[in-house]
């Protein structure tokens, strides 16, 4: 929409913890993605969805199978979660793990063969209580349990395989040796791999840091089609589907949401298939078509932008519209321990200032480059 002539333009930000209102100056276009519907009953929803869901048998059967499959020992039932860094609606009214553990305590799975599993990549490693924190009551006290991928850790980690490249893949071995995975997540834009949630659960959520290196490697992220809402021929996400191909998740749970946060639709069923369905039901609502490039965007980094290092990825997108020589402002609500980033990242970051982007940029693809943690972080801010 375009403000009066004469009159401030005031625009309501919503980030994680607060929210924001902005004084624009009088004609500035606001360009926002349309609002979905939101589902009414959220529980009803889940339980729809795993009863009849895409490209699988329904999840009790599943369950009923894997317990038959592994008698007479119990089955180890993994569910695997996003961190802290995504706003995946985990609990409350709106929250997809309680009716989830329901359904899987229904089927004659035990809370006790349950392990909630975080995602974390390359993240940080969360303290149980961070982890608890991410999900109801309830869920704490219903007896599952949790773990936290460690990519650090040799001793989490199992080979599964090699790329085409030849490079081995380590994957979390607690997935890995589970009877039966479950992939839980959000599926939003992703700046690299066109859009989060489905395969990204295990690439890069459950690798080695090696693995996620290659993931997110300077020739990769080059690719104009490693961008947000692309997957047809984007390297990123062609990498993380092989990998996650590799040990694939039996079946998964993801959602779509509104821009205030409300669940927007629930998509169960097979890997592949459910995320595509997924994707699709996001393209109706989050592309925003843009006619002209503008001096300056103001853009903000939602709720994913807890540090610096996560608010690269409204820049990324919001870079789109600003006409060379322009000027880009980012808001972020960086309320992660870590506000900026990792030490590695704050030292690329360092770097990529005292060099500028082009020398920073020709440094890290060179052949004597040794690839550092969180580089593809420097690379996106310097593209």
């Amino acid at each position: 929409m375009n403000g009066a002539p004469d009159t401030p333009v005031r625009v309501d930000l919503h980030m994680r913890s607060f929210s924001a209102e902005l004084a624009l100056p009088p004609g500035t276009d606001v360009l926002r993605a349309s609002q979905p519907g939101t589902v009414p009953d959220v529980r009803a929803a889940v339980t729809a969805a795993l009863a009849a869901p895409i490209a699988s048998v329904p999840l009790a059967e599943l369950c009923r199978s894997t317990i038959i499959k592994t008698a007479p020992r119990h089955p180890s039932v993994v569910v695997v979660v996003s961190d802290s860094t995504r706003p995946v609606p985990y609990k409350g009214e709106g929250g997809i793990m309680r009716p989830l553990l329901d359904a899987l305590l229904t089927a004659g799975v035990k809370p006790g063969w349950i392990t909630l599993l975080v995602a974390t990549g390359t993240h940080r490693v969360l303290s149980d209580d961070e982890i608890w924190a991410l999900f109801d009551d309830a869920v704490r006290q219903s007896g599952v349990r949790v773990h936290c991928h460690d990519a650090t850790d040799p001793g989490l980690l199992v080979r599964v395989g090699r790329t085409s490249t030849g490079a081995g893949v380590l994957m979390n071995r607690r997935y890995v040796d589970a009877d039966l995975r479950i992939l839980t997540g959000l599926v939003e834009p992703h700046l690299m791999a066109g859009a989060s949630g489905g395969r990204k659960s295990i690439c890069p959520g459950l690798l080695n840091v090696q693995g996620v290196q290659d993931f997110h490697s300077p020739r990769v992220l080059a690719d104009e089609r490693a961008t947000d809402m692309v997957l047809e021929g984007n390297p990123c996400h062609e990498i993380a589907l092989s990998i996650a191909r590799m040990v694939p998740g039996d079946f998964i749970v993801n959602v779509t949401m509104d821009r205030d946060g409300g669940v927007a639709g629930v998509f169960a069923g097979g890997m592949e298939q459910a995320h595509l369905a997924a994707f699709a039901h996001l393209r109706t609502f989050v592309e925003i078509p843009i006619d002209r490039l503008y001096d300056v965007v103001v853009a903000h980094s939602s709720h994913v932008g807890v540090n610096h290092y996560q608010a690269e990825k409204a820049a990324a997108v919001g870079a789109k519209a600003v006409r060379p020589g322009g000027y880009l402002v980012i808001v972020a609500d960086t309320v992660d321990p870590d506000p900026v980033g990792t030490a590695s990242y704050r030292r690329l970051i360092g770097l990529l200032t005292e060099l500028g982007p082009e020398e920073f940029l020709r440094t890290i693809t060179s052949d004597d480059w040794e690839f550092a943690h969180d580089q593809w972080g420097a690379q996106v801010w310097a593209q």
